[in-house]
């Protein structure tokens, strides 16, 4: 068992470099929404400022690594530089797959990276079906601990265990028992879809259940129907995968669906986040906290300067958006009118 999910982890990290793994024919649904360029902003660029916050903690920015991988030698130097980029531009760190710590004693040094990142929080994940299959607040707990993190995410990949060889399917009766850990476990309890999308009747279900935030990761970046389609040796399950290579809610709908339900949640948008643009646009739509992966993926296997690069370019691009629009704070942008929505112009109302 040791060898199948570290070796499974190496396949994931690999496909997403060099697979075509996006969805086909799906979009975020961002391209739906457009700027409306002030060529007299009042303001001075060097006065802009993305600081915010997120669940109590100061951020120099309004950005999160992503969750993506854990348990494996090539994860090492992946979180390792991910974790030094994230200390050094204040984003939120995110790690992946740390179940893989407790059933796995290889590469543990993988997870345990907060002496690279002592001080942006840092968030660990469980897959949330393993609450049926022996998992719970005792074992989130302990993945918290040994961690030393700040929270725990449930990731929910309904779709992605359907089609993996090895895909736990027992989705049934997990509310009560989501209720239960987030009662528990003694740091705040997000959600997490893959790249499928959480809706907001969905969050809404959640967030009475107990859980602190939503991350949407909606649709328009990585299919993990699509990566495990790659992998499958199962020639049924390859085939059937063809048929939900453009499924998902688009990450739009989900941040206005999910803003709709719950106003006042933490809410961060991920899900085929590539520029500052698509954070500005997020943003202004009701994100609080824009997710990156895939997009830092590259540059986290070669360094840790080649990740401080990319997030340097994703800040650059934010703050020329705002400066574009003449705004000069998250507040301000998340309230602009300067912006158009399938057409439809904000500034002539």
């Amino acid at each position: 068992m040791d060898k199948g999910i570290n070796q499974r982890k190496t396949e994931h990290i690999r496909l997403c470099l060099t697979g075509n793994v996006e969805g086909v024919n799906k979009s975020t649904g961002l391209e739906g929404i457009d700027f409306i360029h002030n060529a007299l902003p009042e303001i001075n660029f060097d006065d802009i400022q993305i600081n915010t916050s997120f669940l109590g903690r100061e951020l120099k920015a309004p950005f999160l690594v992503s969750s993506m991988t854990g348990g494996s030698e090539l994860a090492t130097t992946i979180n390792q530089n991910l974790a030094e980029a994230a200390e050094e531009k204040g984003w939120i760190m995110a790690l992946g797959s740390t179940r893989a710590m407790l059933e796995s004693e290889a590469h543990k040094e993988s997870f345990l990276i907060k002496e690279y990142a002592p001080t942006v929080p840092l968030i660990v994940n469980l897959g949330v079906v393993q609450l049926n299959y022996g998992y719970g607040a005792e074992e989130a707990q302990r993945i918290v601990d040994l961690t030393n993190a700040d929270s725990i995410v449930l990731h929910f990949n309904s779709l992605q265990e359907a089609v993996q060889d090895e895909g736990d399917l027992n989705f049934s009766n997990l509310l009560p028992k989501i209720e239960q850990l987030c009662k528990t476990v003694n740091v705040p309890v997000g959600a997490k879809e893959v790249g499928f999308g959480i809706d907001g009747t969905v969050a809404q279900k959640l967030y009475n259940a107990g859980v602190s935030y939503i991350d949407v990761a909606g649709a328009g970046g990585t299919s993990w129907s699509q990566v495990e389609k790659l992998r499958s040796r199962d020639a049924l399950k390859k085939a059937a995968a063809e048929a939900f290579n453009n499924w998902g809610i688009p990450t739009k709908d989900c941040i206005v669906s999910v803003r709709s339900k719950l106003p006042e949640v933490p809410l961060v948008s991920s899900g085929g986040m590539k520029t500052g643009v698509d954070a500005a646009k997020a943003i202004t739509i009701g994100a609080d906290i824009i997710g990156f992966a895939r997009h830092l993926l590259q540059a986290a296997t070669e360094s840790t300067e080649a990740v401080i690069t990319t997030m340097d370019q994703i800040e650059l691009e934010l703050k020329m958006t705002m400066f574009g629009i003449g705004v000069k704070n998250l507040e301000e942008l998340k309230n602009t009118k300067r912006v158009r929505i399938m057409g439809r112009s904000l500034l002539d109302e």
